[in-house]
């Protein structure tokens, strides 16, 4: 059987990662607003900014 590639299983560990941060019970623990933008909001799109740049960073990080 052929393994995976170190790339990609870094980047499924990333994927693991990313689904205790994104449910429901982490997402519920930030209170309060900051600018009228309440704390939900900005850690839900910081969470999911710093994935996708995590994933952009070991993608071409790793490709060469």
């Amino acid at each position: 059987m052929k393994r995976a590639s170190p790339t990609r299983q870094r980047l499924a560990a990333l994927g693991l990662l990313g689904i205790p941060l994104l449910t429901y019970p982490l997402l519920s623990l930030p209170g309060g607003s900051l600018d009228g933008i309440p704390a939900s909001y900005l850690y839900l799109f910081g969470v999911w900014a710093g994935l996708i740049g995590l994933a952009a960073w070991v993608a071409e990080g790793r490709g060469k």
